[in-house]
């Protein structure tokens, strides 16, 4: 039975997942400082789906026999804490979800963008240092982002960098020798388009120089854009329920789009639709997760996995909840609205994304039939909607 610590445990993906992994005998032990709860509330959001408040999610959570020890509020910058609770827990795997998760929140203004960039990039940095003085064998699994390519006009890769291209090799005279791996030891180029995504970045670098210099080890997950609200559409468990967004900041496209859709409220679509990108349901990201965890890379090595069901285009999207939509009796429209991003909106996009598939990842669901089910789940909250955070306000440029 293998124990994990979830980084994250009260947001958005790290609730589903402790809840998933609880259900199929891992030991968890969690760690959060609520930040996603505080930053959403900042913003004048608030989850469609009525969470639990800490202490009842904790009791909850404690009512697993397998779940071992929580830590909460407590930042991961904490270093002293954080170096006493994997000394004391000894982890097999640690789940890294505790980063502030919104490009446009770091966007927003200095103060967001500065916030960003010192919880994501220096919470990041000290679980390093206290995993080098620990546990430096435990199997790492950040979840990165897709964004952290951006849109480069060509092909991006999934790969690893093994331990042995992790070192310099030298002669005898000196002389570095040629990497024996076709990576040369190099990640692929980054072209991050906000200030969350170069935290992201900023990420993988300190991660990629912690396997080389400590010998650490990390799957580095890119992740795709997630939605839904359950693993379980069956499980009608409001204790089981995760958070969710949807307003500019915190709340991603499709479930953005699928409020909107309950509120008969026309699809905000940015500038002219055709920005591409991939995305997965929930429950698909949990079945990833799992893969990660139980698919370490060797020692010492440092592994990536593009994490996504399919691409689309934003108003292939749009179209689809429309017509999923009326199912229900309600008649969703489309607005385009002038892009408050600076993205590209035409623009070639081929990832990789093969090696889950290829350690057994199986889509649970067609996309229409999992937006189908995520409209039904949320329409009995449509009373909860809080219109005025739902129109963009913070231009990128």
């Amino acid at each position: 039975m293998k124990r994990v610590l979830i980084l994250g445990i009260d947001g958005y993906i790290g609730y589903s997942l402790a809840l998933y992994l609880l259900k199929q005998d891992y030991e968890v032990t969690g760690l959060d400082n609520f930040s996603r709860r505080a930053l959403v509330s900042d913003v004048e959001g608030f989850s469609l789906t009525p969470i639990l408040p800490i202490s009842v999610r904790e009791h909850y959570l404690r009512s697993f026999p397998n779940f071992i020890d929580s830590v909460f509020g407590v930042n991961l910058d904490d270093y002293y804490t954080l170096d006493s609770l994997l000394k004391l827990i000894k982890p097999d795997v640690i789940v890294h979800l505790a980063e502030q998760p919104s490009a446009p929140y770091s966007m927003k203004d200095v103060r967001a963008s500065m916030d960003t960039q010192y919880r994501n990039v220096l919470g990041t940095l000290s679980l390093l240092w206290a995993m080098k003085k620990n546990c430096p064998e435990v199997h790492l699994v950040k979840i990165g982002t897709m964004g952290e390519y951006g849109t480069p006009n060509c092909d991006i890769p999934e790969g690893e960098i093994p331990n042995q291209c992790l070192e310099d090799r030298w002669d005898e005279m000196g002389a570095i020798v040629n990497h024996p791996c076709p990576m040369a030891g190099l990640p692929f180029p980054k072209s991050p388009n906000s200030f969350y995504h170069l935290s992201k970045v900023h990420d993988t670098n300190n991660i990629i120089f912690a396997c080389k210099n400590w010998g650490l080890t990390s799957t580095d997950i890119m992740q795709g854009v997630v939605f839904g609200t359950k693993t379980d559409y069956s499980n009608n468990d409001e204790q089981e329920l995760t958070r969710f967004d949807y307003d500019e900041y915190f709340g991603t496209a499709i479930n953005r789009f699928c409020v909107q859709a309950i509120i008969e409220h026309p699809l905000t679509v940015y500038g002219k639709g055709s920005q591409t990108r991939g995305f997965l349901p929930l429950k698909d990201s949990i079945q990833c997760l799992q893969i990660a965890i139980e698919n370490p890379p060797k020692a010492g090595e440092y592994k990536v996995l593009n994490q996504f069901e399919n691409i689309y285009s934003i108003n292939n999207l749009a179209d689809i909840i429309c017509a999923e939509a009326s199912d229900y009796g309600l008649h969703v429209g489309i607005a385009h609205i002038p892009n408050p991003r600076k993205e590209l909106e035409h623009h070639y996009y081929n990832p990789t994304h093969e090696k889950l598939f290829s350690l057994g990842y199986n889509p649970t669901i067609e996309i229409r039939e999992e937006i189908n089910l995520l409209i039904q789940s949320i329409l009995p909250y449509k009373d909860r909607v809080i219109e005025e955070v739902i129109m963009p306000k913070t231009n990128w440029r």
